[in-house]
């Protein structure tokens, strides 16, 4: 089953997030596009506070975000208290980010990283089941 996903960065990360659409629009996800709908300069915080608030007011589950080195998208995400982002750049800490941290947000860093392991990482974090358990109240331990 589709999960529903909001994804949105600046716009170093608009060529992979505008790719990303489609593919995962393709694999039956809902796929809310926060912007931006170019590659002009912007500021990216326009696009991510508006998406972590639809996944902190339950309109979308899950977030992706891709800027140039996926630090400013990580680091605005994460001022969300629902939010818990994980800036990845391979498949483990992609698959680790959800068993152990309960991530509900992924960024990527488009200047660094192919689109095909965008693809695979996406793949993996939206595939992935949080393991609870020990891991539980350590997650629990995160907001402020």
């Amino acid at each position: 089953m589709g999960k529903k996903i909001a994804i949105g960065g600046d716009h170093a990360g608009y060529a992979y997030k505008t790719q990303l659409v489609e593919y995962l629009r393709s694999q039956g996800h809902e796929v809310e596009d926060f912007g931006p709908f170019s590659a002009d300069s912007v500021d990216y915080p326009d696009f991510v506070h508006p998406a972590m608030t639809s996944i902190e007011e339950g309109r979308n589950e899950m977030g992706i975000l891709i800027c140039g080195s996926g630090n400013g998208v990580n680091m605005t995400a994460n001022k969300h208290q629902g939010i818990r982002s994980a800036l990845c750049w391979n498949t483990d800490l992609a698959a680790l980010a959800r068993l152990h941290n309960n991530a509900n947000v992924i960024c990527f860093a488009e200047r660094f990283i192919s689109y095909h392991y965008v693809q695979q990482m996406a793949d993996i974090f939206l595939s992935t089941e949080f393991e609870g358990g020990r891991h539980q109240r350590r997650v629990g331990k995160i907001s402020c």
